[in-house]
C-alpha cells in the first residue's frame, strides 16, 4: 500500500547487506525503512551520516536514493555539524557504533549534542569492535572475557549518560530485537527539534553473543525492563488523541509533545520513571549500571532548546541555496568594514 508520498515500503530499502546473518543492525535497518515508509519522507532530503566500523555501513542498507556520507573514524559528528549548517532543510539521520561514539568520538560527540545540532544519532551498541575482529570497545562490561582477549578490568561508558549531562534534550535506550520500541521512539526522534539520541543494544552474533553479555541477544530478551509502554500519535492524528487514553486511569500516562505538535504517549509500568525530571533520568542510569539492569524506553526528554543555526542566527532559506552576492561581502562593503579598524 502506498504511503502519502505514493512510495511502496520496498522503495525505502538500500543494497543488500553485508553484515554477519542475524547481526542486530540488520533489524534496526528494517525498522528505520519501517519508520521512513510510514512518516513519509522525502527521501531527496534525507541525509545519512556514519563514521567507521560495522554499524557505519548500515546506511548502505536504507534509504537508497537518500544521500550519505560515510566520514573518517569518530568524525562523523563534524560533518554532520556542516551539513546541517548549511542546508537546514535536511533530515539529518546519523548512525554510530559504540567505538566510533564513545571511543575515538567521543570528544565530538559531546559537542554535537553541547551545540544541539538537529539529528537523529543512533548508536548501534554491540560493546565490541567487531569490524576488526572482537577486541572490547568502550561499553564492554566489566568483567567480560572474550576467548582472544582475556578479561575487561575497565568499567563500560554508559553512552545515554553522557548523552543527557552533555545537555540533550531526548535521549532514549532500545533493543533491536524489541521492534515496536524501536520504530516508535524513531517516530518520536524524528519529530524532535535538536539532537535525539537512541543507544540501541545491538547483539553482534559473530563475536559477542555469550548469554553473559549485557549486549548479547539472550541477555536482551531475557533481562530487557522497558520503563514504559509506548505509542506514537503523529500530527494527524493528534484530534483522536482524548479517545484513545480513555482507556487508562487518570494519572496512568505520560504524553510527551513533539516539536512539530506529535506525542509520544507514555503508560507508566511499576517504575513510575518521569523523563521529563532530568535529575531522575541521571538516577534511574546509574542505578541501572550499578545493578546491571538493562532498562530500555525514553529515559529524558525536555522542551527543545535553540538548535544550532538558531544560535548562529543564520537566515530561513538553506545557505546551500543562496546565491554567491549573498554569501560573500562585496568589495565595498568589505573596504567599509576595514575602515573601522583603521
Amino acid at each position: 500500500m502506498p504511503n502519502a508520498l505514493g512510495l511502496e515500503r520496498a522503495d525505502y530499502k538500500g543494497s543488500p547487506s553485508t553484515l554477519c546473518p542475524g547481526c542486530g543492525h540488520d533489524s534496526i535497518s528494517n525498522q528505520i525503512i519501517s519508520v521512513a515508509y510510514d512518516a513519509g519522507l522525502p527521501m531527496h532530503r534525507v541525509i545519512k551520516l556514519s563514521g567507521i566500523g560495522c554499524s557505519s555501513k548500515t546506511p548502505a542498507y536504507f534509504m537508497g536514493r537518500s544521500h550519505a556520507f560515510n566520514a573518517v573514524h569518530g568524525r562523523m559528528p563534524s560533518v554532520a555539524t556542516g551539513a546541517t549548517t548549511a542546508n537546514r532543510d535536511l533530515i539529518a539521520i546519523a548512525v554510530s557504533g559504540d567505538g566510533d561514539t564513545g571511543s575515538i568520538g567521543l570528544g565530538q560527540y559531546k559537542h554535537l549534542i553541547r551545540r544541539n545540532v538537529p539529528l537523529v544519532y543512533i548508536i548501534e551498541n554491540n560493546g565490541v569492535y567487531g569490524l576488526t575482529k572482537g577486541q572490547f570497545s568502550a561499553t564492554s562490561d566489566e568483567g567480560q572475557k572474550l576467548k582472544y582477549y582475556g578479561l575487561n578490568e575497565l568499567p563500560a561508558l554508559d553512552l545515554c549518560l553522557e548523552a543527557i549531562i552533555a545537555g540533550a534534550t531526548f535521549v532514549a535506550r532500545s533493543f533491536s530485537g524489541d521492534s515496536k520500541q524501536v520504530q516508535t521512539l524513531l517516530k518520536a526522534a524524528l519529530s524532535h527539534s535538536g539532537t535525539a539520541v537512541i543507544d540501541i543494544i545491538s547483539p553482534c552474533v559473530t563475536f559477542n553473543n555469550s548469554p553473559d553479555s549485557n549486549k548479547s541477544y539472550p541477555y536482551g530478551k531475557a533481562h530487557e525492563i522497558p520503563l514504559h509502554e509506548y505509542e506514537f500519535l503523529p500530527v494527524g492524528y493528534v484530534q483522536e488523541r482524548e479517545e484513545i487514553t480513555t482507556d487508562y486511569a487518570e494519572g496512568d500516562t505520560i504524553e510527551v509533545a513533539m516539536y512539530d505538535g506529535s506525542f509520544i504517549r507514555l503508560k507508566k509500568l511499576d517504575n513510575g520513571h518521569d523523563p521529563r525530571n532530568r535529575r531522575q533520568a541521571i538516577d534511574v542510569l546509574e542505578q541501572a549500571q550499578r545493578e546491571q539492569m538493562f532498562l530500555t524506553g525514553l529515559i529524558y526528554y525536555e522542551e527543545p532548546r535553540p538548535i544550532l543555526s538558531d544560535i548562529l542566527q543564520l537566515v530561513n532559506a538553506p545557505l546551500a541555496t543562496l546565491p554567491d552576492e549573498r554569501l560573500r561581502p562585496s568589495e565595498d562593503a568589505l573596504d567599509k568594514l576595514m575602515q573601522v579598524f583603521m
